[in-house]
């Protein structure tokens, strides 16, 4: 199992083989002159020759700076893939894959196949953490990270601030009783019976009772006043 540092040098050392493979070819399109190139790939078929050199000439010098320090890798191994496409398609593809057979120039396509296929795993994103592209994600990622925090700690504080700023709720106090109001409602004893709690108003009994007790007392009361009569045997006349 390989490890993620040890995976980053290779990516980096073959970002340079391959970069400096593509700055030589570059350089040397532009040493000889565009123009000159523009007739090579003239002669080699090659469709608007002019624009094809200019363009295979300024990607592969740039473009190989580029693989070497790791910046725009996906864009930069798309067009140098392109480059290395149009060369095979054009130029090298009835060639065979030998550029040098049997002591002959054959200009095969080994050398465009293989640069073709390592641009385009850098472009896939195999070119490794030690790159300028993960420089700048990553500052940028950092930088993004201490805003957050910024953010979060300047709200945590404007928190703070708020509560203190906000005045403390007062306890709400019962209104104590005046001697005016009315005696609150109470529940019926525990010891009271159940009959006597649940007795209505208008229990005819209380009339019955009541009545009574009003019929005695008349009768009491008749009873006093009522003048007392001698006996019959001791009526006497006065004389």
């Amino acid at each position: 199992m390989r490890s993620r540092p040890f995976y980053d040098v290779v990516a980096a050392l073959a970002r340079l083989g391959v970069g400096i493979v593509f700055m030589a070819h570059g350089w040397q399109k532009i040493e000889a002159g565009i123009t000159a190139t523009g007739r090579t790939f003239d002669g080699l078929g090659v469709p608007l020759p002019t624009a094809a050199a200019v363009y295979s000439a300024f990607v592969e010098l740039l473009g190989g700076a580029a693989l070497i320090v790791g910046l725009g890798l996906p864009v930069t191994g798309a067009l140098l893939f392109l480059d290395m496409a149009g060369a095979f398609v054009f130029v090298h593809a009835d060639q065979g894959l030998f550029m040098v057979d049997e002591g002959a120039a054959r200009n095969g396509y080994e050398l465009v196949l293989a640069l073709g296929m390592a641009s385009l795993v850098f472009a896939a994103g195999g070119g490794g953490r030690l790159t300028l592209d993960q420089w700048v994600i990553g500052k940028r990622l950092r930088g993004a990270a201490a805003d957050d925090d910024e953010d979060d700690a300047a709200s945590f504080v404007e928190s703070l601030r708020q509560a203190e700023l906000k005045p403390p709720k007062k306890p709400r106090r019962t209104p104590k009783p005046r001697a005016s109001d009315p005696p609150a409602a109470t529940e019926p004893s525990a010891t009271e019976p159940p009959a006597a709690q649940n007795k209505p108003a208008d229990d005819p009994g209380d009339d019955v009772l009541v009545a009574g007790r009003r019929k005695a007392s008349h009768r009491r009361r008749a009873s006093t006043t009522q003048p007392i009569k001698p006996p019959a045997g001791d009526d006497k006349t006065s004389p």
